[in-house]
């Protein structure tokens, strides 16, 4: 096996605590979930899981890339008393996936597994192998299928197990309002399930009217955050194209913008990115950060569990990926003309990660944008976003790099950064 002296940390960096840190919760889960999966009284799986098995069993070099990452896996198991990874071959794997698909997520304040397929493969996708495996358009493909079928339940009423007040994995118990502070949400405590209809809609939940005032209203110099996010980083001097899949993962434009739009790409050249990424218990709906006018609005379809390989063997999901991801995951791009000349056009990138990959845009060319003004919002939770400026806008941010996971949220709609004119 590569690089069999790596030490592997027993906590690792994880952004937006969508898993956790600690590597013995997510042998737990994925060990409670294998009892679970055993109990099982049928054997057929859902129809987009029996698609992606069908494709792996008639692809053979697709089954050889994820058996030899799952092996690859069960040696690292072997080596360490606190990874377990709760199956040992390709069949095994698909029972737990399917399994998901059904499965509506608990509050938890230590071992929040928000991404709980993402938990299962967190192992063989770093394997090299496993780099391989989850770059084929046919495997993302099924893992779309996969995914809009478990969001389609968690679109459903038999979603909301965990929205009560139960203590302590109740979304509403006195556990949760230490990170979730219900009363700046529209919704109704005296209800049942303080009146969500399902899972997505208490995630894709609105706050109440001024509980996120908008900075520099009517001030085009002032920029404000598209998305309640921590900030990840900021580079200068954006290339078209670039080395995004290296350690240092530099942006690459027209990767990002996809090659069909490297038109557009070009006026971005030399230009500014800010990126950021959610948090599981925060907002996940994105605002306008600049007053405006959309000229584009468009998905780009991709990959949802493809790491970069030069993060080697000490994955944290793809949270250490997330320059990477810009420019091969699925996404939505939205183009703010501001018609102010300093500033110029303003691009926004709302990228999905994993399970949280189904971008809706609620915005199109022609319309007319304020500051604040809703742009669309992530299916079930939140991934990363960017914030790209043109070479020309002379820009400075409030938050200071370098940044890592415990950097100061930035609140949606509160000020970012500052242009001068």
């Amino acid at each position: 096996m590569a690089n069999t002296r790596t030490v592997y940390p027993a906590r690792r960096s994880r952004h937006g605590r969508w898993l956790p840190a600690n590597e013995r919760a997510l042998s737990d889960f994925r060990t409670s979930l294998a009892n679970h999966a055993a109990k099982r009284t049928s054997e057929v799986l859902s129809p987009p899981v029996c698609e992606l098995t069908a494709l792996i069993e008639t692809t053979s070099i697709l089954r050889m890339h994820l058996t030899q990452a799952i092996r690859r896996a069960l040696m690292l198991e072997r080596s360490r008393k606190d990874i377990k990874l709760g199956y040992s071959t390709i069949s095994e794997l698909m029972v737990l996936i399917d399994s998901v698909m059904t499965m509506s997520l608990p509050f938890s304040t230590s071992a929040m597994v928000g991404c709980p397929i993402n938990a299962l493969l967190d192992w063989p996708m770093c394997m090299p192998e496993g780099f391989a495996f989850f770059q084929f358009a046919e495997v993302n493909e099924k893992f779309k299928k996969i995914l809009r079928h478990w969001g389609r339940f968690l679109s459903g009423p038999n979603s909301r197990e965990y929205l009560n007040t139960r203590s302590p994995d109740g979304w509403f118990s006195a556990e949760a309002s230490e990170s979730i502070d219900m009363s700046l949400f529209e919704c109704d405590p005296t209800a049942q399930f303080h009146g969500f209809s399902s899972w997505n809609d208490f995630f894709t939940r609105r706050f109440k009217p001024g509980a996120r005032p908008v900075a520099g209203t009517g001030d085009p110099r002032i920029v404000v955050s598209a998305c309640e996010s921590t900030p990840y980083q900021i580079r200068r001097h954006a290339a078209l194209l670039d080395a995004f899949w290296i350690k240092a993962q530099s942006y690459s434009l027209r990767d990002i913008f996809t090659a069909r739009r490297s038109d557009l790409a070009d006026q971005f050249i030399g230009g500014t990115v800010y990126q950021g990424f959610l948090n599981a218990y925060n907002y996940h709906r994105w605002h306008a950060p600049v007053d405006g006018i959309v000229v584009e609005a468009y998905s780009v379809g991709g990959t949802y569990y493809s790491d970069v390989a030069s993060e080697h063997l000490d994955p944290s999901g793809p949270n250490n990926s997330q320059g990477y991801i810009t420019a091969v995951a699925a996404r939505a791009i939205i183009v703010i003309d501001t018609r102010t000349p300093g500033l110029g056009l303003v691009a926004c990138v709302f990228v999905g990660m994993a399970e949280i990959s189904s971008c809706v845009v609620e915005v199109s060319p022609g319309d007319t944008l304020k500051k604040g003004d809703e742009l669309g919002y992530f299916q079930y939770g939140g991934s990363t976003h960017c914030l790209i400026f043109q070479p020309h806008v002379k820009i400075e941010f409030g938050p200071r790099p370098p940044f890592n996971e415990q950097a100061a949220l930035v609140e949606v709609n509160a000020h970012l950064a500052t242009v001068a004119l």
